[in-house]
This record gives C-alpha cells, sequence and structure tokens, in this order.
C-alpha cells in the first residue's frame, strides 16, 4: 500500500467511476464480438481484485484460483438448470467459494512462498478432476450446456447486458478494493506482509488477517466465474486450463499488485493484447508471452506502480506536537509485570532458567548481561514469541506466559526489535495508525477510524523526536528515524509495558542521548519500560533496577551502582577465576612489517556508521585481541575486514595489497580466514566435508593428509568426522568452525567470539588450542567478550568503544587498566581503581 495523500483519496473514487461509465458506455454501442472481450476484460479484472487483495495486500501467491472460478460458474450452472434465478445462483456462487477459500485458507497459510503456491496448484487439480468424475452434477467431460440467461421483468440478457453486468461488477469490485485499502483491515494486511512478527507485536493475530484476505479474494473469484458461466451459456472442465490461472496472477501483476487500478490494467492488458495479436496466428501467444516479459523486467512493479515511483512526491510537512500525555493516560497503571522462575530450553540446552523480577509502572528495568546471557530470549518469552517451559509472567492479574504474542500485545505489553520491523511499505504514520487499534480493526470498508486517530498518531511521532515528512516510506528512512518510529509504534498501543531491545544500537553518541531522555519521558508517563541493552552507560544513566544475566541465569539484581561494584557481574563480563589460560613463556619479538592493517576505517550499516577512523594493525606470528563492551562495533569490524560489510571510507591493506574494495571471497582467496560470531558451520553437511570446503581456496590440496594433521589438533572431531555438523555440540561446532579456517592455511586468522555461548570447561579447552596455534606462530585477530582470557593469550590488546579505538597497548598493560573495566560497564565517579580479574596461571 502506498503512502497516502489528500488527492488520492478523492482522485482514486472518481476514476473508477469515469472508468466504468466509459466502458459501460462503450459496451452499450459495441457491436460484434467486442462486448464479449469487454465482458472479458471486466471478469478479468474482478479476479484480478481478489488476487490484488491477496497478492498485493497480504504478499500470498496462489497460483489456483481458477479453481475458485469454476467453483462459482458450476454453482450458477447447477443452480440455474434447477431452476433457481441467477440473481439467488449468483450471490451463492460468490458465497460458497469464500466458505471454500476460507476453509482452504487454514492449512494452506500456514506455509509461506513456494509451498503456498503448490497448495493452490493441487487445489486446482482437484477442482479440476472433480468436475470431471461427478458426472452426475457436473456432467463429466461433457460440462453443462443451455443454461437460461439472466432476465429482468422479462428482458432476457444478450451478450452486451452480461458485458454490463461484467463492467459494473468490476466497478463495483474495484471501489471495495478502495475502501478496504484505506480501512484498518488493509492497513492490517499490509503490516502482516511487511513484518509478520511486527504484525504480531501490535496485536494483529496473521492468521485471522490472511484467512480474510483469502476468503474475500476467492468471494470476487467465484463471482466473476459465476457471470462468465451464463456469459458462455455452458461450463466444461476445459473452460477452466491451469494457464487461466497464470492469467489472473499475470493480470494482478503486470497492472500493479497493490494499486487500486491495477487490476483493470492488467484485464485490459492480458485480455485485449492477445486478441490484438490474432493475425499472428500460432505465434501470438509467444509475442504475447515475450511482451509480458519484457513488461515484468522494464516495470517489475507493475505499469502503475512504476509511473507512481517516477511521478511520487512526497508530502514534506512533518508532524504536529500535541498532547501525549492524555493519549496515554490509561496505559500506565499500578500493577506491575511479574515474572517469577521463567525458563526455556532449545534442543537440552537451557537458554534461561529461573529468571524472575518485577517490572513496576514509572521505572526503568534493564536487563544486561554478556553475549548469549539469555537477554533476547527472555523478552521473547515475555511477549509471547517463545513458551516459557516453567515459571509465570503475570500483568494486571492476568497469566500471560505461553500466550500467543497477538494477546500479549492486547493485554498491554508492546516492544521494538534488536533489528528494527517496519511496515516497510506504508508510510511513517500510517505504520502508527495501524498500531492505534490494539488489533480491533472494525469495518473492513470505513476509514473514519483512521482519519480519527490522525492528530494522536502525529503528537506520539512527535513526541519520540522524528522530525521527517509524515508521509516518507518507512522503508527509505535512516537507521535512528527507523527506531524512533518504531517507538511511537509500540506506544501507539497504550501500553503498560514497553520491551525494548537494543535501541540504541547503530546510533551515534547524541542519538544515544536523546534516545536516554526518551526513554525516561516514556517511564515518567507511568509506563513500566523494560530495556535490554549493550549500551552501558546509557544503562547506567537511566536504570531505576539493572536484572544481570549470565548464560541464562540471573546472577545479581539492584541499583546501577550495585551493579557496577558486583564482583560477580565482573566476573561475567570480564571472565572469573575458573577461566583460565596460558599466556607465552618469552614475548613475542618478530617482524614489525604488518599482515593486516586498517587505516582510518568506517563502516556501518545504516545512515550512521557504526565503526569511526579504526587503526590498527597485526603483525606476522602475533595474537592481537580486541576486546570491548557488547555493541563497541567489534563484530562489525570482523566484517568489514573479511569483506563482508563494504567499508565506507578508509583502508584495509592485506600484505601491502588493497583489499577494502574487492568481494569477501576475494579476501579469502588471498589468506584472510574469518571464523564468524555464532559458528556458522554448515550444519548439513558432514564434519568431514566442512573441513574439505575450507580448503576450496587451494589447488593440489592433499586432503586426508591435511585433516588428519587437523584432527590432531582437535581430537573431540575424530569420532564424529562422518556425522553431521549441525549435531555436534556448541563447543565442537566451534572447534570445527576453527579447524576449517586453519584448512586454508591463511596469513592471517579472524576469531570473531569464539567462546560465545560455551561452558567454562569448554572455553578453557578452546583458549588451550589458540595458545597452541599461538605458539606455532600462527598470526591471529582475536574478539571475544570475555577480556581476561583475551588478553591473557594475547601480545598486544586494543579497546574499542562507540565503533573507535580508545585504548592501545601490550596485553599485559591493558589487564591492569582500570579504564578496561569501564569500557565494559561505564565509568563508576568513586569507585577504587582494581586490576582485571586474573585468569588461572596468568600473571596480569
Amino acid at each position: 500500500m502506498q503512502p497516502r495523500s489528500p488527492l488520492r483519496n478523492y482522485a482514486t473514487p472518481a476514476a473508477i467511476l469515469l472508468l466504468t461509465l466509459v466502458a459501460a458506455l462503450y459496451a452499450a454501442r459495441a457491436e460484434g464480438y467486442a462486448p464479449f472481450v469487454l465482458a472479458m476484460v471486466a471478469l478479468t479484472c474482478v479476479v484480478g481484485v481478489g488476487l490484488n487483495i491477496l497478492v498485493g495486500l497480504t504478499g500470498q501467491i496462489s497460483l489456483g484460483h481458477v479453481g475458485f472460478y469454476a467453483i462459482g460458474a458450476y454453482t450458477v450452472a447447477i443452480l440455474t438448470l434447477q431452476g433457481i434465478s441467477f440473481w439467488l445462483a449468483l450471490p451463492l456462487a460468490g458465497l460458497i467459494a469464500g466458505a471454500i477459500g476460507l476453509l482452504l485458507s487454514l492449512p494452506a497459510l500456514r506455509v509461506t512462498g513456494p509451498y503456498l503456491a503448490m497448495i493452490t496448484i493441487a487445489f486446482a487439480f482437484i477442482v479440476q478432476h472433480l468436475t470431471i468424475e461427478w458426472r452426475g452434477v457436473t456432467g463429466g467431460s461433457n460440462g453443462l450446456m443451455g443454461l437460461p440467461p439472466p432476465a429482468i421483468g422479462g428482458h432476457v440478457f444478450t451478450e452486451r447486458e452480461m458485458a454490463l453486468l461484467a463492467i459494473g461488477l468490476a466497478g463495483a469490485a474495484t471501489y471495495f478494493f478502495h475502501r478496504l485499502a484505506g480501512s484498518a483491515w488493509g492497513r492490517a494486511m499490509v503490516a502482516v506482509r511487511d513484518a509478520e512478527v511486527a504484525a504480531r507485536s501490535i496485536g494483529l493475530n496473521p492468521v485471522t488477517v490472511k484467512a480474510a484476505a483469502f476468503m474475500l479474494s476467492a468471494v470476487f473469484t467465484g463471482l466473476a466465474g459465476g457471470i462468465f458461466a451464463s456469459l458462455l451459456a455452458f461450463v466444461a472442465p476445459d473452460s477452466f486450463p491451469f494457464s487461466q490461472s497464470i492469467l489472473f496472477l499475470f493480470a494482478c501483476i503486470v497492472g500493479g499488485a497493490g494499486w487500486v487500478l491495477g487490476p483493470a490494467v492488467g484485464a485490459a492488458i492480458t485480455v485485449v493484447l492477445p486478441e490484438l495479436l490474432s493475425q499472428l496466428a500460432e505465434y501470438r501467444l509467444l509475442f504475447f508471452g515475450a511482451l509480458l516479459l519484457a513488461v515484468l523486467w522494464l516495470a517489475p512493479e507493475g505499469v502503475l506502480g512504476t509511473l507512481a515511483r517516477l511521478m511520487r512526491r512526497t508530502d514534506p510537512r512533518p508532524a504536529a506536537p500535541g498532547d501525549v500525555g492524555a493519549y496515554l493516560a490509561n496505559a500506565g497503571r499500578s500493577d506491575p509485570l511479574e515474572v517469577a522462575d521463567i525458563g526455556i530450553s532449545f534442543g537440552g540446552i537451557k537458554a534461561a532458567s529461573n529468571v524472575s523480577f518485577s517490572a513496576q509502572p514509572g521505572q526503568v528495568t534493564s536487563v544486561i548481561g554478556p553475549n548469549g546471557a539469555g537477554k533476547t530470549t527472555v523478552l521473547n518469552m515475555i511477549g509471547g514469541f517463545y513458551k516459557p517451559g516453567a515459571g509465570s509472567i503475570r500483568l494486571g492479574g492476568a497469566e500471560l506466559a505461553g500466550a500467543p504474542a497477538w494477546r500479549v500485545a492486547r493485554a498491554g505489553i508492546g516492544r521494538t526489535y534488536q533489528t528494527t520491523k517496519l511496515f516497510d511499505t506504508m508510510s511513517v504514520v500510517d505504520n502508527v495508525l495501524i498500531a492505534m487499534h490494539g488489533g480491533k480493526l472494525g469495518s473492513m470498508v470505513s476509514t473514519a477510524a483512521i482519519a480519527a486517530d490522525e492528530s494522536a498518531a502525529e503528537a506520539l511521532i512527535a513526541f519520540v523526536g522524528y522530525r521527517g515528512p509524515l508521509a516518507a516510506t518507512a522503508g527509505d528512512l535512516p537507521h535512528v528515524d527507523r527506531r524512533l518510529v518504531e517507538i511511537a509504534r509500540a506506544l501507539a498501543m497504550r501500553p503498560r509495558v514497553l520491551l525494548l531491545d537494543e535501541p540504541a544500537a547503530g546510533l551515534m553518541a547524541s542519538d544515544k542521548d536523546a534516545l536516554s531522555g526518551l526513554l525516561r519521558r516514556i517511564a515518567d508517563l507511568g509506563i513500566a519500560v523494560i530495556l535490554v541493552e549493550h549500551d552501558m552507560r546509557l544503562v547506567m544513566g537511566i536504570s531505576d533496577h539493572i536484572v544481570v544475566l549470565d548464560a541464562g541465569t540471573p546472577i545479581a539484581a539492584g541499583t546501577p551502582d550495585m551493579i557496577r561494584r558486583d564482583p560477580k557481574v565482573l566476573a561475567a563480563y570480564l571472565g572469573g577465576a575458573e577461566m583460565r589460560a596460558r599466556g607465552r613463556d618469552a614475548p613475542w619479538d618478530g617482524s614489525r612489517d604488518a599482515v593486516l592493517t586498517a587505516i582510518n576505517l568506517v563502516a556501518g550499516y545504516g545512515a550512521a556508521p557504526v565503526l569511526s577512523d579504526l587503526n590498527l594493525e597485526v603483525r606476522p606470528g602475533e595474537m592481537v585481541a580486541v576486546i570491548g563492551a557488547n555493541g563497541a562495533g567489534k563484530s562489525t569490524m570482523m566484517r568489514a575486514l573479511a569483506g563482508l560489510l563494504r567499508p565506507i571510507d578508509g583502508d584495509v591493506i592485506l600484505d601491502d595489497q588493497r583489499i577494502d574494495k574487492i568481494a569477501a571471497h576475494r579476501i579469502a582467496a588471498r589468506g584472510l580466514a574469518l571464523v564468524p560470531e555464532g559458528r556458522q558451520v554448515f550444519p548439513e553437511l558432514s564434519v568431514y566435508d566442512n573441513l574439505e570446503l575450507g580448503a576450496n581456496t587451494r589447488r593440489d590440496v592433499d586432503y586426508a593428509a591435511e585433516i588428519e594433521a587437523v584432527l590432531k589438533r582437535f581430537p573431540r572431531l575424530r569420532e564424529r568426522l562422518h556425522g553431521r555438523a549441525g549435531l555436534l555440540s556448541g563447543g565442537e561446532q566451534q572447534m570445527l568452525a576453527i579447524a576449517r579456517g586453519m584448512m586454508a592455511k591463511p596469513r592471517i586468522l579472524l576469531l570473531d567470539e569464539p567462546s560465545l555461548g560455551l561452558a567454562p570447561a569448554m572455553i578453557n579447552e578452546l583458549y588451550d588450542v589458540l595458545a597452541d596455534l599461538r605458539d606455532e606462530g600462527i598470526t591471529i585477530l582475536l574478539v571475544d567478550q570475555i577480556a581476561v582470557l583475551a588478553l591473557a593469550v594475547a601480545d598486544r590488546g586494543y579497546v574499542i568503544d562507540s565503533g573507535k579505538i580508545v585504548r592501545d597497548d601490550s596485553a599485559a598493560a591493558l589487564a591492569s587498566d582500570p579504564e578496561v573495566e569501564a569500557a565494559y560497564l561505564g565509568h563508576v565517579d568513586a569507585a577504587p581503581e582494581r586490576p582485571l580479574p586474573t585468569a588461572s596461571g596468568v600473571s596480569s
């Protein structure tokens, strides 16, 4: 659905009326074959409107709509031959097709993409074979002939009157689509299409929305089929070939899916064009197909979509401030959110266990912890996206544990996401308006409620600090504006609890300051704010209460001052006494000519870069550690160095050659091997196959000998060599990922968070391997959340904060630097200086 404009709201009904009148006048005066062609254009338009609801609004592809067309046609044929009036048979045809469409949608919409298309294709074949085999009712292969034509007051309809009836139905269907697209139901369908997860979080039930779209689509198709039967005066299975479904879908897409007049334009092209090419005899379909392919290639958004993109002008009007307090007056209540002993396991691994806290109205409750601690998992349980295996989640006396996300949202819990999930094809104001209904959509053809809410929506948008045009398409917004609009959308639900998952990720310092003030103002309105965030300065500055998780279990809770001084929290972030790593026997003393160098590197994912003027170098045989808080930019740096993220500015040099402008696979071939965060082994392949693929950039490899050498280094992998990699434990997958990287014989090995999600014993075993690799002279750049271990095995280290290198020194010097602790947990004004915790066997 496109951004709204006042001109378009008034112009479209007038255009529909004018187009319908012109077509009707032409049909009334046309002679010969023309009325029939006009009737077929109109009927194709009606089916196109049905598909436009399904494809253009909800994004579901059906290749079996000819089945509903046949159902409508046979319903009218059978009933009229039994003496029932056409005027009663036609609405029954639509109702029967709609009912069957609703039943089909329940299993069909549980799948998407090609699977949905295959189900609808199967449906079309079932209908076709049913018409052949049910001879007593459908006439079998011979069909039903001699259908009585419609009549009014003794006037029997001819082809001309049937064309007028079809044109009238096409005009009515097109106007219905116009009203539906502008209603809350239409916006809900687009929301489900653009971001189904986010649609659930604003109270929409995707199954209900998509089933309604499927049913409406079937109704219009059935009505068109009913008129088609009377137009031809007979029906037979051959009247409904599968290819007709393809043409119906072409009519919707070629005209412009989602556009009100798209089906009319598409119907004219797909019906009239073959007639104009009729003189080409058997070659006409060839030319027709080539022309359709050309249209789709040159105008993938359809004819109207492409014209609108070329001519579109966005209304620059910004949001007008308003009284947000009055709108949210009933949002914050005295009831806290009570989370008691919730937990969940995935495949036998406990992602969270015994998590308990109370989020009070008017306060900011932060949930923090190192990578893999289970923070987002807890939010997903509270938000209804995961069903807890144990425990309770209560709000105002209502038990929400295990309830679906849309019910949780309607109970008063709103949320945002790590990666923003806006409805990208909708305007900024429409993103907020659809959330204001809380999942209760009202009439399918009424736009009154939407218009009444616009001033409140503008007030919310202004309140969060968005200053851009209201009519801007959400998918075109810069990163910071996407964050703000997502928060405004969550507030539009009048939530009692607001869940925020890393809202400061990717923001610049000034934007984070503004966000901090916004979150405080939201809490002051009486809303309980639950914040998951990696930026410790922001967390410590605005939180009233903090809960710290480690490996899915709470280890501390209290005020910011208490948390910053808690030894268990420091151990979770920086490494504890049970962690051990082996340092070098003698200080590294090698060549000063760097293998890898980054010079003034700038990189990011949106308008605001994550990395800013980053400089580092790694020398031959050296192990260098990069440490910093979650969200500081470590993984972004690794992706930029490996070519997976194209730098915005700066240089990356590998062995005296610039690599920042070449593709990632070419960088790998030059000797830079990245072991990414999260392991990312190939789960369906065997361990052996994973190792072989690691050497794919080399020639003349003796795989057996080299894999045997790797297995001596990683003996755990030997007994699982021919098993699926996806069945390995987390630690074994990490070893496989490193071994796969070693098979490339790289000039430098990049390790991104190798200890993430591993048990302490497995981490110790892994770091023993890293120490061995270091001692053998392998050049390694290491990023790890556990600073004490990273610095214990490293020769030098860099501290990264907010995308910048703020400190570089020897690993030993950094290990005793209190500023490193501040980089993880924020500055503590009155805290006594102390070194990092000591890893066993390593003096820091």
